[in-house]
């Protein structure tokens, strides 16, 4: 959609040389700001002795978009983010009049076809006069930055497989490169692919896990990871996807990629005689021009936990003379190195030499049982025995949800400390239920392994942490009591800003972390923050609005918050000092009461069996594990669509797709009995809530 002439707004054509300049403030160019990913801003207009009076400068209301995490690019004064259903906008970055928008149309895309994923999207790509955006199905589209104008679209995997796109992609030396995910939607052999940015033609794919030995192998790599696995491994897929994470280093001309967990999560049925299994749960260097395998560590070796390593990876130069005592027994750097930092799931923070990938330290950042230290000499964790729940249950921490997860962690070169989100929550893993006969089924998928929350190892499920990583030790830490916090951005002005669970956007002393600024969204915030200035003034962004998977509730907690799908408007949000604007204020927090229908009588089997089918066609994952939602798609039992007098509409939805437009995709494989047995489940789920509510008699 054209809306407005942009004028001179497309004149700079971004190139390497411009992502890497870490002295514009003008721009935010990367995903990371920068090449080196570090979300530092140099800016100081907006100080600890000032932030106080930050104010509402402009906003804009996104009354069509559910779940928002993604990061905005600002360039030549011109905002660009991507909504819910892959929708580019561009914006003035002074004003917030909206210029273009560019929806991709995925559900006339899909239209007709299974789907696996979610609607949401953490970003965009810059380079040349270019936007680049991946969609939910697969595609990667190359946008005219000034109009919004389609230049070119390809398609990265077929619409058979059971495979997604969240990430954003990442542009570098002329090239576009994008991953994707699907490990536990169905067989996966996760890789990544290299884009020319012009032309939209194939450049390169690096495979991140060996296919079947049988029909060869793509390169050296693959021959060599392939002696790390055992069994008939490809017929599982392998998995590996990396969805996250892409980090071109500039000065050393190397790209970085962070690398999924294991398809399916159970080593014992994917690699059934053990093995390492590269290139899962690693950071792999590759050649930017080819895709040539250069090195790789590896944080799981035999990763079976859900332990992916698609979080950030952020550069800097360090100065290890401080560094843990340990590290001298080893032999370890003890000065300035070109470092590598990143916090995988598995909770360690690790500090790797990135010019060959050698450990330099690795400690634990938040409660973790799985392993009790990583071997500095051998590089590999320790782990402690029953960890791999060999008797078939095991309580382990952290859960899947990770210590840490994709929201970004940034690093403030004047403090020397990276800010760090932090999740503490522990799972019960058990598997007695599976055997060697056991195959996921495409877009229906499976981990091979049932896990729950377990109890928490601590009194409070998040944290926002100030982490030296020379020292290996937090510096302060401020706990949260939800466990989804967004990603941190720090600048020069001393400061650290986050967005919260619970609606708060805070500002903290970076050195301290004391609070200095606090303003109330009205709604969960998962999406970082981002700064940038023009005309002399400073501004501070933020998209609103509660994401990802925490808020679909695959495990509980969110639906505690509040945020009910389709009850608070979301918002893209930018503050500056002298900002006066007043956005409508959001409504209260609401919990949708569960409808009752009193003369319906659930049929126990047909229940039992729509229940298996919940499971089964992965509903849990948008709508909420036992029929909990937590914001990201309707409470169904709250829902009329599930009422007697609604059935024609119940199966218009969920076998008809009529909602597909709103990322609710179509099941025609359903039968008749199969959607009563889906009604009924969900009937007894709404029942049985009303009657547990305070004040039901």
């Amino acid at each position: 959609m054209w809306v407005g002439a942009l004028n001179a707004h497309a004149a700079t054509s971004i190139t390497d040389q411009h992502i890497a300049d870490v002295n514009n403030t003008a721009d935010w160019l990367a995903y990371g700001r920068n090449h080196n990913e570090q979300r530092y801003s140099p800016l100081r207009q907006i100080h600890d002795g000032n932030v106080s009076e930050l104010g509402v400068d402009w906003f804009l209301d996104l009354p069509n978009d559910v779940g928002l995490v993604a990061t905005p690019l600002v360039i030549d004064g011109v905002m660009y983010f991507t909504g819910s259903m892959n929708v580019v906008r561009a914006v003035d970055a002074r004003s917030g009049k909206l210029l273009w928008q560019h929806d991709p149309q995925v559900a006339q895309e899909v239209a007709g076809h299974k789907l696996a994923g979610w609607v949401h999207n953490r970003g965009l790509s810059a380079y040349g006069s270019k936007i680049f955006a991946a969609t939910w199905d697969g595609r990667l589209q190359a946008l005219d930055r000034a109009t919004g104008k389609l230049l070119w679209s390809v398609r990265t995997f077929d619409l058979a497989d059971s495979l997604y796109i969240t990430g954003a992609p990442k542009a570098f030396k002329g090239k576009v490169l994008i991953g994707n995910g699907g490990t536990e939607h169905g067989p996966s052999r996760g890789y990544v692919s290299a884009y020319d940015a012009e032309t939209g033609e194939l450049a390169w794919r690096f495979f991140i896990v060996p296919g079947n030995p049988a029909d060869g192998f793509e390169n050296p790599a693959m021959e060599m990871a392939a002696k790390t696995w055992s069994g008939e491994w490809w017929e599982h897929g392998g998995g590996g996807n990396a969805w996250h994470a892409f980090t071109y280093d500039a000065e050393l001309d190397q790209l970085y990629i962070g690398t999924g967990n294991g398809s399916p999560w159970n080593q014992k049925l994917r690699s059934p005689q053990g093995g390492d299994n590269l290139f899962l749960c690693s950071v792999v260097a590759l050649d930017p021009d080819t895709g040539k395998y250069l090195w790789h560590y590896q944080t799981v070796p035999g990763e079976t936990w859900d332990y992916n390593s698609n979080m950030d990876i952020v550069l800097a130069d360090l100065d290890l003379a401080d560094g843990p005592d340990q590290g001298l027994d080893q032999g370890l750097d003890r000065g300035p190195v070109k470092a590598l930092m990143h916090a995988p799931k598995n909770g360690f923070f690790y500090v790797l030499d990135r010019r060959n990938g050698k450990l330099l330290s690795a400690e634990k950042f938040a409660d973790v049982n799985w392993a009790t230290y990583v071997d500095l000499a051998t590089g590999r964790p320790v782990e402690r025995d029953g960890a791999r729940y060999e008797d078939g249950s095991e309580n382990i921490y952290p859960s899947p949800f990770g210590a840490h997860s994709w929201h970004a962690m940034s690093y403030n070169p004047g403090t020397g400390l990276v800010y760090l989100p932090t999740i503490h929550i522990s799972a019960d893993f058990k598997d007695e239920a599976y055997d060697n006969s056991w195959r996921s089924v495409p877009f229906e998928g499976g981990t091979a392994v049932d896990w729950s929350q377990g109890p928490n190892p601590r009194a409070y499920n998040g944290e926002l942490q100030a982490w030296d990583p020379v020292a290996q030790e937090p510096v302060w830490s401020v706990p949260q009591d939800a466990a989804w916090a967004s990603g941190t951005l720090t600048t020069g002005g001393n400061l650290v800003f986050q967005g919260e669970a619970n609606g708060m956007l805070r500002g903290y002393d970076a050195a301290t972390g004391k609070v200095l600024w606090s303003y109330d969204a009205g709604l969960g915030i998962s999406a970082p923050p981002i700064t940038y200035a023009l005309d002399g003034k400073q501004y501070l962004s933020v998209l609103v609005g509660f994401g990802g998977g925490f808020a679909s509730r695959l495990t509980p907690g969110s639906e505690g918050l509040g945020w009910a799908y389709g009850v608070h408007t979301r918002r893209l949000l930018t503050f500056s000092l002298d900002g006066k604007s007043q956005p409508a204020a959001q409504p209260a927090p609401h919990f949708p009461p569960p409808l009752v229908q009193a003369d319906f009588e659930v049929d126990a089997e047909l229940a039992e069996a729509g229940a298996t089918l919940y499971l089964q066609k992965t509903c849990y994952a948008c709508h909420g594990v036992d029929v909990v939602a937590g914001g990201m798609a309707p409470d169904l039992r709250a829902s009329a669509m599930t009422l007697s007098e609604m059935e024609p509409f119940f199966t218009n939805v969920v076998r008809g797709g009529e909602r597909l437009g709103r990322g609710m995709p179509g099941f025609p494989e359903l039968s008749d009995k199969e959607l009563e047995a889906l009604r009924h489940y969900i009937r007894r789920t709404a029942h049985a809530a009303a009657e547990a509510a305070p004040g039901a008699q």
